[in-house]
């Protein structure tokens, strides 16, 4: 019997039938897998952008002039910040403290001094002492509470001796006490004493030319009474000052202000 060849005859047949069926066919060789090694770049850390975008910030901000700086302050702790860090503001009296102001961010009312004092410079606040003390009362006399109020000074440092602020340190803060005022956008201000007057108001008047009026400043009604610490030397001034206050709280009522 020839069973080995009948054997090949019916795989080659079934082969054959296969080929018709599926086509041609062959044994695929098997694939290497290969694992690629990490490229340098691909290991190199992602760059940290947020760290670049604050450093590109910081030197923006670093070649920006002074007023530039005083403009870029939206609030009232952006400001106080930046005074703080004001060499320009300093008087040459060494070792004194800012006296930025105090009281409402959003006063209607807004009170400007000249320049801080021993007690001020001590506890970094404007009027805290005697004359301060006198503030309050008149304050209280025509309805206002000292909180109710913003309180500033044309100068931040106090100068050596209590003495008046010369003209070219009032030069050198009124930038940023301006600053100051468009942030809190009061509707009246009550300048102390004739140097605060003139200096804001640009003039040389004498102080009886100033008081009695509202002056336009800045968006605001300006006017001009004595300062307390004046009356403390002299009380005969008291008098018109009860009335010039008198004035300020009738504008104040008449402008719809905060009650």
């Amino acid at each position: 019997m020839n069973t080995t060849k009948d054997l090949y005859s019916e795989i080659a047949e079934f082969l054959e039938n296969e080929r018709e069926v599926y086509g041609p066919f062959s044994l695929a060789e098997t694939e290497e897998i290969v694992v690629a090694e990490p490229s340098a770049s691909a290991a190199k850390p992602a760059r940290d952008t947020s760290k670049t975008v604050v450093e590109e910030e910081n030197k923006e901000y670093q070649s920006m002039t002074t007023l530039e700086k005083i403009e870029a302050c939206s609030t009232l702790d952006e400001l106080r910040e930046l005074c703080e860090k004001a060499d320009e503001l300093r008087t040459d009296l060494e070792g004194t403290n800012l006296v930025f102001g105090v009281g409402n961010p959003q006063a209607d009312l807004m009170l400007i001094g000249e320049a801080p004092g021993a007690d001020e410079d001590r506890q970094g606040e404007p009027f805290v002492g005697k004359a301060g003390q006198l503030l309050n009362k008149i304050l209280a006399a025509v309805d206002f509470d000292r909180e109710d109020v913003y309180i500033a000074n044309i100068l931040k440092h106090r100068p050596p001796g209590n003495r008046n602020p010369d003209p070219d340190e009032r030069s050198r803060s009124l930038p940023y006490l301006f600053r100051q005022i468009d942030i809190i956008q009061p509707k009246i201000i009550l300048c102390l004493g004739l140097i605060s007057g003139n200096t804001l108001l640009n003039r040389e008047d004498l102080l009886r030319e100033l008081r009695g009026g509202f002056h336009p400043f800045r968006g605001a009604d300006l006017t001009v009474t004595y300062h307390p610490a004046a009356l403390l030397r002299n009380p005969q001034w008291k008098r018109p000052t009860w009335e010039d206050v008198q004035k300020v709280r009738k504008r104040y009522v008449e402008l719809g202000c905060k009650p």
